[in-house]
């Protein structure tokens, strides 16, 4: 579930020691947050 994806990547933000760091995990969520979109908007074309 991508919910439970994107609590696991806050969590390693919020632990994240460097700005290098923060930057790797801002784009991971970042792929999650478009996947959840395209997921949102095949569902809504469906109806």
């Amino acid at each position: 579930m991508i919910d439970e994806e994107v609590r696991k990547l806050y969590e390693r933000y919020q632990a994240a020691e460097s700005d290098a760091e923060r930057r790797e995990i801002a784009l991971e969520m970042g792929k999650l947050d478009g996947r959840r979109h395209a997921d949102i908007y095949a569902a809504l074309e469906n109806e």
